[in-house]
């Protein structure tokens, strides 16, 4: 691998990619033997070197640590010392990059997988939302979309006038494009002429019963999909149009508007659902189920990291099945804080005298209950 092949590939975040600020600890060092591990069993099948970098932060940044050769060799005898087997082939390097001195561990595939690291075999995968969606190419982006609307509003206007970038590496900066050149799961969901056709779940089903019971006559259907922009803002349209509006009056001439649901609440609802949800292991869409006393958003995937069963929606404990996703919806101006969209729908019920919000939550999915104004 050149310096300049190097360079590139430790500009993009990718699955080849393991970056250590210092070899510090044995848990640093465990967490190199399982990138060793990983690297070698290549299981996204790239055929090429994993990258282990020692001197480099997370987020790309120079450590300006001071690479002598006790470090290389304490990383080229994880080679042999036994925790990793069969053997892997693996070369240590020393490299000075735009002035970072670093350490460089280029791990090969394994002739003869799987590789265990103590016993145990270890895999390096990426979140699915930034895994290469194979079925796709840059044909199947609306560049137009990206260009005037994604792109000004995720780079500073005075970066955007003094950037000669190519339109792929644009993509490949903003997680839209992996390494390689192909549009990722997040690249499809965001900006996919028909994302569904690539990512079967990704649209909404609203459906609006006049009754309880799913058993009731349906008063209206919708399903709803495109881009994520054009999704949310079908799906938000939809439910503005739904909403009813009851007017009291106190006295004599005060008027009191007051809807049975606050549209406020439903959007950081469904934008929670649509962020959330599991696009890699079902093909069902998020579900609106709209009755005549509540609102069922049944979001398929249950739980992810450290938000549990027990803990679901307590204030304070969030994770991200979807980093990239999240972070496009954020750019696209669809979430402004993370973290509080559950209690600011629980906010406008309250104050909209809804009774409160209510999650019954699984392993396969989770449904946010809102009831009717009484």
């Amino acid at each position: 691998m050149t310096d300049e092949e190097l360079v590139d590939l430790l500009r993009h975040e990718s699955d080849r990619v393991e970056r250590k600020a210092a070899l510090s600890g044995e848990r640093v060092k465990n967490e190199i033997g399982q990138a060793i591990c990983a690297f070698s069993n290549d299981l996204p099948n790239h055929r090429l070197p994993g990258v282990i970098v020692v001197g480099m932060h997370d987020d790309g940044a120079c450590a300006h640590l001071s690479v002598d050769d006790s470090l290389l060799r304490t990383l080229a005898g994880l080679k042999d010392d036994g925790n990793i087997l069969p053997f892997p082939s693996l070369v240590v390097q020393k490299k000075i990059l735009d002035g970072c001195e670093l350490a460089i561990v280029l791990v090969h595939p394994a002739s003869t997988p799987p590789v265990r690291f103590r016993d145990r075999v270890w895999f390096n995968l990426l979140p699915f939302d930034q895994r290469p969606m194979e079925t796709a190419t840059i044909d199947d982006l609306d560049l137009d979309l990206f260009e005037h609307t994604y792109l000004p509003s995720a780079v500073a206007p005075e970066v955007l006038a003094q950037n000669d970038r190519t339109i792929r590496d644009k993509l490949r900066s903003l997680h839209l494009m992996s390494p390689d050149g192909v549009p990722t799961v997040t690249g499809v969901l965001t900006l996919g002429k028909e994302p569904r056709g690539h990512i079967p779940g990704s649209y909404v089903q609203f459906v609006r019963f006049d009754g309880t019971e799913l058993t009731d006559p349906i008063r209206s259907r919708h399903e709803l999909d495109g881009p994520l922009h054009e999704l949310l803002k079908r799906i938000e349209d939809v439910l503005e149009a739904n909403i009813a509006i009851a007017t009291t009056f106190v006295g004599s001439a005060t008027e009191h508007r007051r809807p049975d649901y606050p549209l406020e609440a439903l959007k950081q609802l469904v934008r929670n659902a649509v962020m959330h949800r599991s696009y890699e292991s079902t093909n069902a869409p998020t579900r609106i189920n709209w009755f005549s006393d509540r609102i069922e958003i049944v979001n398929p995937g249950g739980p992810y990291g450290q938000s549990t069963i027990e803990n679901f929606g307590r204030p304070g404990i969030t994770d991200y099945r979807n980093p990239h996703v999240a972070e496009a919806l954020h750019t696209l101006g669809y979430v402004q804080r993370f973290g509080v969209g559950i209690a600011i729908a629980r906010k406008q019920l309250a104050e909209n005298g809804n009774p409160a919000l209510e999650f019954q939550v699984e392993r396969s999915h989770v449904l946010a209950l809102v009831r009717s104004v009484r």
